[in-house]
């Protein structure tokens, strides 16, 4: 259960990120208060994972799929370029997280 809460945050990780720039700078109130409450949950997620999953190993997975996730989606919904270099910089990101887990992501 601690990887799937783990996944899900990585996945808000990713939405507060969004938010984070559709609140543009604080200045909108209802992404503002999205970025808030994902946030919160996002945090909450890693820190209820942790109890049970290695810290470098979890806080690794958070992160890429967070910044993974993140920017393919500011690619497909927000227009941002890509290139080669991205995309194969992506996918290093993805190997990076199946490789901690692949290392003894458990205890």
């Amino acid at each position: 259960m601690a990887w799937v809460v783990l996944i899900v945050s990585g996945m808000l990780e990713a939405g507060w990120a969004l938010s984070l720039k559709a609140s543009d700078g604080f200045t909108r109130l209802w992404p503002s208060v999205l970025f808030v409450v994902m946030l919160a949950a996002s945090m909450g997620g890693l820190a209820w994972s942790l109890k049970t999953l290695p810290v470098g190993v979890a806080y690794g997975v958070w992160v890429g799929i967070g910044a993974a996730l993140t920017a393919v989606l500011a690619i497909v919904f927000l227009g941002e370029s890509v290139s080669v270099l991205k995309i194969v910089s992506l996918v290093l990101i993805v190997a990076g997280v199946v490789g901690l887990n692949l290392s003894g992501g458990g205890h």
